[in-house]
């Protein structure tokens, strides 16, 4: 795939164990597609190995966040905050994530996923990072948390953004993109009435590998190299060039990066 600018993926599971056999051959051929990088948001204590290793591997390919994810959020989740931040005290990290609210699976730490989402916040601007949000079923909670923390300076990226043109304003306003992954392609995702609304600029591309596969592979396992049919639909939906759709993503992502990672 021959593109002026190369596709970055801005959130995928790479150290995810259903990758564990075949993991060289499906980074290869994301590499073929045109991909050129991939960001790796984590998940709790429990994945931060595997996410490495895959980091050492590809250092200048697989970038890795650090951050508690809030469906990892439980009892613990204060000694879970103290493994991030010392992890943040030792090594480079791309960004905080991913962290956010989760109201779908379970509600029964609520409380300890506000506050695990505030302190990473906090972290965030310790380190001058941005963040990288996870809000299912939770969108204006993790507005108002956002607000709550009242620092114009904190930028991200709302990953998997399927709502509406109201909520998606809003976090345009708040200075975050939108992340556009799979869902795109899904007959019922919603998000072909929104991505005519919403302006190129505010959009990044991702898959959320092995996640959320797009039409034509959708219920299997999903990876990096597919991104290129998700820049495609959204150029169907805006109406412009796939060539537009990954420079100008590829342009919106590393605008969110700090200048000694970008190279």
């Amino acid at each position: 795939m021959n593109n002026t600018f190369s596709i970055i993926e801005t959130h995928a599971h790479l150290y995810d164990e259903v990758f564990s056999e075949d993991r060289n051959t499906m980074l290869a051929n994301a590499f073929e597609a045109g991909v050129s990088q991939l960001w790796m948001p984590n998940c709790a204590s429990e994945t931060i190995d595997s996410m490495l290793e895959v980091a050492d591997a590809y250092p200048t390919q697989c970038l890795p966040m650090m951050g508690l994810h809030p469906c990892y959020v439980k009892e613990d989740f204060q000694q879970e905050l103290y493994i991030v931040e010392e992890w943040l005290n030792k090594r480079d990290f791309l960004a905080i994530g991913e962290i956010g609210m989760d109201l779908y699976w379970d509600k029964t730490y609520v409380e300890q996923q506000k506050e695990a989402f505030l302190i990473q916040c906090q972290l965030a601007k310790k380190h001058q990072l941005w963040i990288d949000i996870h809000s299912r079923n939770a969108f204006w909670e993790t507005v108002e948390l956002i607000e709550k923390n009242a620092d114009p300076a904190l930028k991200g990226i709302f990953h998997c953004f399927s709502g509406t043109v109201e909520e998606a304003n809003k976090a345009i306003e708040l200075g975050f993109k939108l992340g556009i992954g799979g869902v795109v392609t899904f007959k019922n995702g919603g998000l072909d009435k929104l991505l005519p609304h919403v302006a190129l600029e505010h959009l990044v591309l991702e898959t959320d590998a092995p996640y959320l596969a797009p039409v034509p592979y959708r219920g299997k396992r999903n990876e990096s190299a597919y991104l290129p049919i998700i820049a495609q639909k959204i150029a169907d939906l805006q109406q412009i060039s796939v060539e537009k759709v990954i420079e100008q993503t590829t342009i919106n992502a590393l605008s969110l990066v700090k200048e000694s990672l970008i190279a």
